[in-house]
C-alpha cells in the first residue's frame, strides 16, 4: 500500500465515525481495531427498519390538480399548501447497523500498534505486536472476511449498539463444526414478521474451540478465520443451509484467507486503480496519519488522499443500491435522516464522479435502483398528477420509490425534475461508453410521456407554463413552496424530452422535441442573476443550501460559457449571491461544482477550502453533513472527487475542456473518460499542461482552453497528444 492509496491511525477508534471502513455494495464494516477488545460493526445495504413508511402510498390528488393549476395561474401564490391529503409528514424506513462482532483477546503487552485501510484491496488492519486483525467484504463471494491471530480469543455477536429500539427480538446461538463453529444471531422488529440474520462461520488454524454461548471461546490456534453474511427476511431462517453455503466458499487451500482476498482483489483493485490523482505532495506529508494530515487543509497530500479515499468509500458503497446519505455504512440506529437516498440533492452528488473517474459499478448500482423502483414511480405520476409516465420521489429507503414523504414546509411531492435528475448520470455513463441502455431509453421514453400529459397549461402569451413547481428545498420570497416554473423543473422537462427523443427517433421524437420547445426560457432577474422561478413576480430567497437552478450548468450542458454566455453570466451571479444556510457540505460541493463549469477557480477553491477547513471529516476519511464532524454523512467525501475532476477536465459528446478551474497548479491526473469516448492523462503545471488521449471512436470535438477554442479529430484507437502552453 502506498500511502496516498489508503490512510492509517497510531491508535484504535474510540468512536465509531472514525472506524475504517469497507464494503461491497451489499455488506459493509467499520473497525475499531482495539487488539483487546476488536469490534467490527456489520451493515447491509437492505437493512431498514419498519415504521409505517413499509405501507404508505402516494397521495391521491390527482382530480384536484386542475383546480390547484387553476388557482397558482390565477395568482394564490399559497394554494398548493391546501394541495395535500392531509397526512403527518412520514419517514422512509430507517437504515440500521446489524451487529457488531467482538473479539476479545488477553491484555497485550506494550508495543508498537498501526490501524490502517488500503483503498488498492479494502482490507482494514490492526496490528499490535504479533497480534493482527484484518477484515475485508469481498465483491467475489458477497462475505465479510475477517483473519485474527492472538493466543486466546472469545468470539461472540453482538446486537446491543446505540439507538437500538426496545422490543427487538433477538435469538442468539452457536453449535460446534467439524473446524470450527457456527453463530448466529436472529433480530426480529417489533410488531411484525420481518427480521434479519446474521451468521459467522468460526473456521479455527489448529487449536481448540469451544462454545461459551452466546460465543465460542479459541485456544491455541494459528489463526481463525470468520466468515459473515447477513439475510433479511420473514418469518424463521434455516442457520443449518446457511451454514453449508458459508462453508463452501472456504477453498481447499492451506491459506483461505489468502485465496479468498486474490478472488475479491480481481474485482476491487481493478475497478480502483482506473483513475489515480498525484499533487506531487510532500512524501513526509503522504506518510502522515490521516488524523494528523486533517490538521493540515492547505496540503497537496490531504486533497490527494480524500481524493483516493472518496472514490475507495464511493466504490465499496455501490452493489445492491448507490450510496445511502451514510453510504453503507453506520454504528447507530438513529441514523439522520433516515439514512436514506436523499434524491433531490445528495444522491447525484455523491455519485458525480462515477462517469468520469470510470466506475461503472457505481453507476449500475443506481441504474439498478432506479430500474426496480419503476413501476413505483409510474403509481407516483398517475395518483398525484393523473399523468402516464413516471415521477421519481424525493426520498426512498431502497425499497420503496413512492412519494410519500412530503410536508406543508417540504412538498416534495410536487417535484418533477427528479426524474431526469436521476437518469441524467445514466445518460451520461452510455454517452461514455458509446451505446445506449436499452433500460435508459425505456425510461426516458416514460418520463417524456408524463411531460406529454402535464404540460397542458399555458400562460397568457401562449407558453406553457410548469404548474405546480417546486424548487429543492426553498421557496420564492413572497410565495410559497409551490410555485410555476421554477428553473430546475424547467430544465429538466427541456433535457428530457429532447433527451428522449434523441434515444427515440421518428414521430414521438418530432412531438417531445416540439414540447420542449414550447417551454418558457429563463428569467434574469433584477439582480442580473439566473432567478430560480422564471415566472415574473416570484422573487429568490439566496440563503439557502441548495442550488437546483442552475441544474442547467451542472450537470446539464444547457448553460455554459461558450454557447449560451449571457445565461452563463446570469448564472455566475446567482452562483455568487447564493449563501450557505447552515454550511452543510453538500451545498458547498454543489457549488464548487457549479462554479467549475463557469470557470471560476476562485470560488471553487474557495468552496473546497469551506470543507477542507471546516472539520467535516473523521479520522476514517468519511464525513459529516456539517462543521465540526456533526452528523456522521457521505456527501464531502463522495462529492470531493468529483469537484477536483470538473476543475481540471471537463466533456460532453462534442466539447473538451482543459483546465476551467483547476484546485492545484500542478499534478497529474491519470484515466478519466471523457463523454466523447476517450481515455485521458492529463499533466499539468503553471506552464502548460500535457494531455494524452485515447479515443475508442473516431470523431470530432472542440478542444477548449483558456486560449480560446480549436477543432480536435481523434481516430479510434490512436493516441493523441496534446502539449497546450501557460493558461
Amino acid at each position: 500500500m502506498t500511502l496516498a492509496h489508503g490512510t492509517w491511525e497510531p491508535r484504535p477508534a474510540a468512536r465509531w465515525e472514525d472506524g475504517f471502513l469497507s464494503g461491497n455494495g451489499r455488506h459493509g464494516t467499520l473497525m475499531f481495531g482495539d487488539p483487546n477488545d476488536e469490534r467490527v460493526v456489520v451493515t447491509h445495504h437492505a437493512l431498514v427498519r419498519p415504521n409505517g413508511g413499509e405501507h404508505a402510498r402516494p397521495p391521491a390528488l390527482a382530480a384536484e390538480l386542475p383546480s390547484l393549476q387553476d388557482r397558482l395561474l390565477a395568482g394564490d401564490l399559497f394554494a398548493a399548501e391546501t394541495f395535500t391529503d392531509g397526512r403527518p409528514l412520514q419517514w422512509v424506513q430507517p437504515f440500521h447497523p446489524a451487529f457488531q462482532t467482538r473479539v476479545r483477546r488477553p491484555a497485550a503487552a506494550p508495543g508498537p500498534y498501526r490501524r490502517s485501510v488500503d483503498f488498492t484491496t479494502g482490507v482494514t488492519a490492526s496490528v499490535h505486536g504479533h497480534l493482527d486483525s484484518r477484515v475485508f467484504v469481498s465483491r467475489a463471494d458477497d462475505v465479510i472476511v475477517h483473519r485474527i491471530t492472538g493466543p486466546d480469543l472469545d468470539i461472540v455477536l453482538d446486537h446491543r449498539l446505540p439507538g437500538a429500539p426496545r422490543g427487538l427480538a433477538v435469538g442468539e446461538s452457536a453449535v460446534l463444526t467439524s473446524d470450527g463453529a457456527l453463530l448466529s444471531l436472529r433480530v426480529r422488529y417489533p410488531g411484525g414478521d420481518r427480521a434479519y440474520t446474521g451468521l459467522t462461520l468460526v473456521v479455527a488454524a489448529g487449536g481448540r474451540v469451544r462454545l461459551t454461548p452466546p460465543g465460542v471461546h479459541v485456544t491455541g490456534a494459528r489463526s481463525v478465520l470468520l466468515l459473515t453474511r447477513v439475510r433479511r427476511h420473514t418469518g424463521e431462517p434455516d442457520p443449518t443451509a446457511d451454514g453449508r453455503a458459508l462453508r463452501a466458499l472456504l477453498p481447499d487451500d492451506p491459506d483461505p484467507y489468502a485465496r479468498l482476498l486474490d478472488r475479491h482483489t480481481t474485482a476491487h483493485t481493478t475497478a480502483y486503480r482506473r483513475v489515480t490523482l498525484d499533487l506531487h505532495a510532500d512524501p513526509a506529508e503522504r506518510a502522515l496519519p490521516g488524523s494528523e494530515l486533517l490538521t493540515r487543509p492547505g496540503s497537496p497530500a490531504l486533497l490527494e488522499r480524500l481524493f483516493a479515499a472518496g472514490r475507495y468509500h464511493l466504490l465499496s458503497a455501490s452493489g445492491l443500491n448507490p450510496p445511502r446519505l451514510t453510504g453503507l455504512w453506520t454504528g447507530d440506529w438513529d441514523t439522520a435522516w433516515s439514512g436514506a437516498f436523499t434524491n433531490d440533492a445528495n444522491l447525484n452528488l455523491q455519485t458525480a464522479s462515477a462517469t468520469a473517474t470510470d466506475l461503472p459499478e457505481v453507476t449500475e448500482a443506481h441504474a439498478s435502483l432506479i430500474h426496480r423502483q419503476a413501476d413505483d414511480w409510474a403509481e407516483n405520476a398517475r395518483t398525484v398528477f393523473g399523468a402516464r409516465g413516471m415521477v421519481a420521489p424525493a426520498h426512498s429507503d431502497g425499497d420503496s420509490g413512492l412519494s410519500y414523504h412530503f410536508s406543508r414546509e417540504y412538498p416534495l411531492h410536487l417535484w418533477t425534475a427528479g426524474a431526469d435528475w436521476l437518469l441524467t448520470p445514466l445518460v451520461h455513463h452510455d454517452e461514455t461508453r458509446g451505446t445506449r441502455d436499452p433500460r435508459t431509453a425505456a425510461a426516458l421514453a416514460r418520463v417524456a410521456l408524463f411531460y406529454e400529459d402535464f404540460l397542458t397549461r399555458t400562460d397568457a402569451t401562449g407558453r406553457l407554463a410548469l404548474v405546480p413547481s417546486y424548487s429543492p428545498e426553498n421557496r420564492p420570497a413572497g410565495g410559497s413552496w409551490g410555485a410555476i416554473d421554477a428553473a430546475m423543473d424547467l430544465s429538466a422537462a427541456r433535457h428530457a424530452l429532447r433527451t428522449a427523443a434523441a434515444y427515440h427517433p421518428g414521430p414521438d421524437a418530432e412531438r417531445w422535441r416540439a414540447l420542449a420547445d414550447r417551454l418558457p426560457p429563463h428569467r434574469v432577474n433584477a439582480d442580473g442573476a439566473l432567478a430560480e422561478w422564471a415566472r415574473e413576480g416570484l422573487g429568490d430567497r439566496y440563503d439557502h443550501r441548495h442550488l437546483s437552478h442552475l441544474y442547467g450548468v451542472w450537470p446539464l450542458d444547457e448553460i455554459n460559457p461558450y454557447d449560451t454566455p449571457a445565461l452563463a453570466a446570469a448564472a455566475h451571479r446567482a452562483l455568487a449571491l447564493r449563501g450557505a444556510e447552515n454550511d452543510s457540505a453538500h451545498g458547498h460541493l454543489h457549488h464548487a461544482l457549479i462554479a467549475a463549469r463557469l470557470r471560476d477557480a476562485d470560488r471553487v477553491n474557495h468552496a473546497l477550502g469551506q470543507v477542507l477547513r471546516g472539520d467535516f471529516f473523521h479520522d476514517s476519511l468519511m464525513s459529516a453533513h456539517y462543521p465540526g464532524r456533526d452528523v456522521y454523512n457521505a456527501d464531502a467525501a463522495h462529492t470531493l472527487p468529483a469537484v477536483v475532476v470538473e476543475s481540471l477536465v471537463q466533456s460532453t459528446p462534442d466539447r473538451l475542456v482543459l483546465l476551467p478551474a483547476p484546485v492545484r497548479p500542478s499534478g497529474r491526473l491519470l484515466g478519466v473518460r471523457t463523454r466523447f469516448g476517450a481515455a485521458l492523462d492529463l499533466t499539468w503545471t503553471p506552464d502548460g499542461c500535457t494531455a494524452v488521449l485515447r479515443p475508442t471512436r473516431t470523431h470530432r470535438v472542440e478542444l477548449r482552453t483558456s486560449s480560446g477554442a480549436r477543432p480536435l479529430d481523434l481516430v479510434a484507437g490512436e493516441d493523441r497528444v496534446l502539449t497546450l502552453g501557460a493558461r
